[in-house]
């Protein structure tokens, strides 16, 4: 199944990324403090800050992947969770995770 795979995938990568910002974080702690005047902290700092936002990515794409999979146990997957509509079924093989229709695909944003 589609959503198992891509559940696989994401939680895959948070070791990964969780390991990436841990050795950033020793780099940042074994160098000059004042990021500012040290030619190395602005390349940490960017690292550090890179592999967290990706950490937050991957682990939010991962509640969304785990929400359909529910959703899917539940019998409403497939099903607009604002209007009860049908998702279009190319929409769903898009963004098999979305539990929004195409017209209310940006409440999810808000």
């Amino acid at each position: 199944m589609l959503l198992e795979e891509e559940r696989k995938r994401k939680a895959a990568l948070l070791p990964d990324l969780r390991a990436d910002i841990a050795s950033a974080s020793s780099a940042r702690l074994d160098s000059n403090v004042d990021d500012e005047h040290d030619p190395e902290g602005a390349t940490i700092a960017f690292e550090l800050s890179q592999a967290s936002a990706l950490l937050k990515q991957s682990a939010a794409g991962l509640d969304q992947v785990e929400a359909a999979l529910a959703r899917l146990d539940a019998g409403t997957y497939g099903t607009c969770a604002v209007c009860g509509e049908a998702i279009a079924e190319g929409r769903l093989e898009a963004r098999p995770w979305t539990p929004f229709c195409i017209t209310h695909a940006g409440a999810g944003r808000r």
